[in-house]
């Protein structure tokens, strides 16, 4: 199996968290909790629990060089090997790719087609938005085709050739388009209007509900839980300081996040737009925006939609990657059938999601009132994650055994470290995870989201 650079692996492991729970979710979830306090318990979880949990996935993988699967039979130290069917959590990434190749159609119509004709107000963004979804089944086809077509075609070209070559263009380019675009917004008068609102703690501002949302976005935002950071892991060299490259993936997500907060509420302001949630923030608000900025709002549109693309296929790229190892390392069978054969039953169910919204078929492909299309996101976020980052967790702080994954970890922790990050680890990240998992099942439940 042919290996990440140590400088690839970082990139990789980045372009896997860096999507659209960062550029997308991470500022609609700010302005609905409020701005500076909901920003400020996500540093610090991100800082102390994510980069713990990180560096917990990062063990399994680079310590067996094995696939998401393999790695729980290999650090099971009960000869029954129960924790193999903790390997289920591979899963998780195909289905998640489902629909998530579905949105990331929606940002290519957006790049290629709406920045042309941008909406100039409410009304002309709801119908661009509404169309697509309820009747253009075409249009969300021909995307979602184009992103499954460069997702297998990465992958079915391996770690070195594809993914890390991939990722080595697209996430310094990533970070030239939004670095590019946090100038031209400084240059806006309502530049620190959006400081203030992001960056203001206010300790009265925290509640229940921003705690929440704060530990589910540090949840959503590392790509933990579906084996992508063992599968990356499995594909580093055993002499790759974890901490370093955890602190490095940490960093660089937290900076994308406040950046792209930082461009879209100053843009909302400036041109005072309400700013929508969920998937309204991206494909309504921010398109009626960028219409009222004239001809430069043309460039600024393409330039936001094509680094949201770049984010979400190397997202794409790593949903895929830890089912194809599986198969590639399992049963020893071809990359290049593995990976076509995984993306064409993954296009099969996206093809019913994208149906399942469309006007004239909703109601067959629907089942308690939401369309399956709403299901799987639902699902994805509630159930798939949160249940495989709690599984990761709870094994390597009670199951592999403390002395084991001292030895582990003595590379790169201190003795000092080592207690501190184990702490985390067996205590803390738990805690976090179900609290959040609590708090997404309730918002489901109640129809708050």
């Amino acid at each position: 199996m042919n290996t990440f650079s140590k400088f690839g692996f970082i990139l990789a492991t980045l372009g896997s968290s860096i999507g659209l729970g960062h550029i997308w979710r991470f500022p609609y979830m700010a302005g609905e909790m409020g701005g500076g306090a909901f920003v400020l318990l996500f540093l610090l979880l991100t800082m102390i629990v994510g980069v713990a949990m990180l560096v917990g996935e990062m063990l399994m993988g680079n310590r067996t060089q094995k696939n998401a699967a393999d790695a729980f039979i290999e650090l099971d130290p009960s000869p029954q090997k129960p924790w193999r069917f903790a390997g289920l959590v591979l899963i998780g990434g195909p289905f998640i790719l489902t629909f998530y190749a579905v949105v990331l159609g929606w940002v290519v119509y957006y790049l290629f087609g709406v920045s042309m004709d941008l909406p100039q107000n409410a009304s002309e963004a709801d119908f661009a938005f509404s169309s697509l979804l309820t009747s253009q089944a075409s249009w969300q086809i021909l995307g979602f085709s184009v992103v499954m077509g460069l997702t297998g075609l990465v992958v079915a070209l391996g770690i070195k050739d594809g993914i890390e070559r991939l990722n080595l263009v697209l996430m310094p380019l990533l970070f030239v388009i939004f670095i590019g675009l946090l100038i031209y917004a400084a240059f806006q008068p309502s530049f620190m209007r959006s400081v203030h609102f992001l960056f203001d703690f206010k300790y009265y501002d925290i509640n229940f509900d921003v705690i929440i949302s704060a530990m589910g976005q540090m949840c959503f935002s590392l790509s933990l839980g579906i084996g992508i950071i063992i599968t990356y892991s499995a594909a580093t060299d055993k002499d790759q300081n974890l901490l370093e490259s955890a602190l490095w993936v940490a960093i660089c997500g937290v900076l994308i996040s406040l950046i792209a907060g930082v461009m879209i509420f100053t843009f909302v302001y400036e041109y005072d737009v309400k700013a929508m949630e969920g998937a309204g923030l991206v494909f309504k608000a921010l398109p009626i925006v960028f219409g009222k900025m004239g001809f430069s709002g043309v460039i600024v549109s393409v330039l936001f939609f094509l680094g949201l693309a770049f984010a979400g296929i190397t997202s794409a790229i790593s949903l895929l990657e830890p089912s194809v190892m599986f198969f590639v390392q399992r049963y020893e069978k071809n990359r290049k059938v593995i990976t076509w054969s995984i993306v064409a039953v993954i296009y099969a169910v996206g093809l019913v999601l994208i149906f399942s919204l469309h006007q004239d078929y909703e109601r067959l492909l629907s089942a308690f009132g939401k369309n399956l299309f709403s299901w799987v996101d639902g699902a994805s976020s509630a159930i798939i994650m949160p249940l495989g980052a709690l599984i990761s967790v709870i094994f390597v702080g009670y199951f592999v055994g403390k002395a084991r994954v001292r030895e582990m970890t003595r590379g790169f922790l201190s003795e000092r470290a080592f207690g501190v990050w184990f702490f985390v680890i067996r205590y803390i990240a738990p805690l976090v995870v179900i609290v959040a998992w609590a708090g997404k099942i309730l918002d489901l439940w109640f129809g708050r989201i």
